[in-house]
């Protein structure tokens, strides 16, 4: 049997392993599932006779240079920051290896002796990177067979909880990593292209500079700014394009709520907070605002960041138990935003019967004969249950779909390398379509944008 080695059986990893599984047979597939949680493997492979579950601590050199020798291609499931140790063994033994995950630099470092060993290493094949990788290309190759020249690319992904399941004010909860969540945007300013001009937002505008996005069955939506939109300029062949723009989608009115974390610096992971362990959720609000002798915390907290008693942000934050004089923090030296995700996952944790989705926007603008025209390109997937969950779905498929494709020969370019390729977008692109991930297309006149006010 081929042997398919997955390393990681977290929260991605569900619908990945239930794809090769139901493949196994006809395939003659073995599926290794190694994680330091043996228990979260043997659940996954659910006694399946074609699958077996092994303890596997990526630190531990011995064990994961057996496992990966003792296969024919390895999946990397681990946190990006893992993935290296893994790679430089498939170097060694002469494995393919496919990641969800950004390529790093000391990834792309080995683009060299990989292509030099005939071996492809994918990455960036999940969802966002991933389908948005391979949806973006397959319209954009198609307008430039049709001789139109790009002008305008914006792509907007947003992990979000299901309509079914939207029942807090702030209409989101926890579908991924929170830390991801609580950082978002630090590190510097979001880089971006309009109409040829380069354009910033530092982190402390980032959340007030939204703009909105309406996907058909499911209402209206807001997107904040990527924090480098020309990441993947000239990997697209996109140049020459005036206006480039990448963003991360939540519901109307999340952004400016959570701009008030981000005034305030709650969301700051830089330093730590002395005593936090013995901190109550109120002590930690009070500890940015200044000291009155009368006032209360929570007028305090209103009178700094200006908010009226009947605004709606007001009661965003009273949601979330905030001010609250009994919950702990609890954490030793802990960051405000440790602390601040925390006090989130009380309330944004999905609950049992909760489903989750995955929404998907882009816009394409281009010339054609002289002629300017427009597509917004859309997809929306939902989520089943907490365990094959549409972040799972999204991430999981493409994985799962380019590992056998490449233990099958259908991609054969090697290297270190994401897919936007015709060899790897269109037969993926055309297998996740069975699994309900569309993209619908329409065609909507190009505005641009008003040249007088750049």
């Amino acid at each position: 049997m081929r042997k398919i080695l997955v390393i990681g059986a977290g929260k991605s990893a569900s619908y990945l392993i239930k794809y090769l599984l139901d493949k196994s047979e006809k395939e003659d597939l073995l599926i290794i599932v190694g994680d330091v949680n043996f228990s979260h493997a043997k659940k996954l492979i659910n006694n399946h006779e074609n699958a077996q579950a092994i303890m596997l601590d990526v630190f531990d050199k011995s064990s994961r240079q057996s496992a990966i020798q003792n296969c024919d291609i390895v999946i990397s499931m681990l946190p990006a920051r893992f993935h290296i140790e893994v790679a430089r063994d498939c170097i060694a033994f002469n494995k393919n290896m496919v990641t969800a995950s950004y390529i790093s630099e000391e990834m792309q470092k080995l683009d060299k002796a990989a292509t030099e060993k005939g071996l492809i290493f994918m990455n960036e094949i999940g969802v966002d990177p991933g389908i948005d990788h391979m949806s973006a290309m397959q319209v954009i190759d198609r307008i430039r067979e049709k001789g139109g020249n790009i002008i305008l690319f914006e792509s907007f992904t947003g992990g979000l909880v299901a309509p079914e399941s939207d029942n807090n004010l702030w209409h989101y909860k926890f579908t991924w990593n929170p830390r991801n969540v609580v950082v978002a945007g630090q590190g510097g300013a979001a880089k971006f292209l309009q109409e040829g001009t380069y354009k910033y937002i530092p982190y402390n505008r980032l959340f007030r500079r939204t703009e909105f996005l309406d996907v058909e069955g499911y209402g209206r939506f807001e997107a904040y700014a990527n924090r480098d939109s020309l990441k993947y300029q000239s990997a697209y062949g996109l140049d020459h394009a005036k206006t480039l723009y990448r963003g991360t989608m939540r519901r109307v009115g999340f952004s400016r709520a959570w701009n008030m974390f981000v005034q305030l610096g709650m969301t700051d992971d830089e330093y730590t907070i002395d005593d936090s362990e013995n901190m109550s959720y109120r002590d930690f609000v009070n500890a940015f605002l200044p000291y009155s002798p009368t006032d209360s915390v929570e007028l305090k907290f209103r009178h700094a960041l200006k908010i009226d008693q009947d605004d709606i942000v007001w009661d965003k934050l009273m949601e979330l138990d905030i001010f609250s004089n009994k919950k702990m923090v609890e954490l030793k030296k802990a960051t405000p935003a440790q602390i601040l995700q925390k006090i989130l996952m009380d309330s944004w944790t999905l609950a049992e019967d909760d489903k989750d989705m995955i929404v998907m926007y882009h816009k394409f603008g281009y010339e054609l004969n002289g002629e300017k025209h427009q597509i917004d390109s859309t997809m929306v997937t939902l989520g089943e249950d907490q365990t094959y969950t549409a972040m799972a779905k999204t991430v999981g498929l493409p994985v799962a779909i380019a590992t056998l494709a490449i233990l099958n020969e259908k991609i054969t370019t090697p290297g270190v390398q994401m897919p936007i390729t015709k060899e790897v977008y269109e037969p993926i692109l055309k297998e996740l379509e069975e699994y309900d991930i569309t993209f619908k297309e329409t065609e909507v006149p190009y505005l641009g944008y008003n040249q007088l006010n750049l």
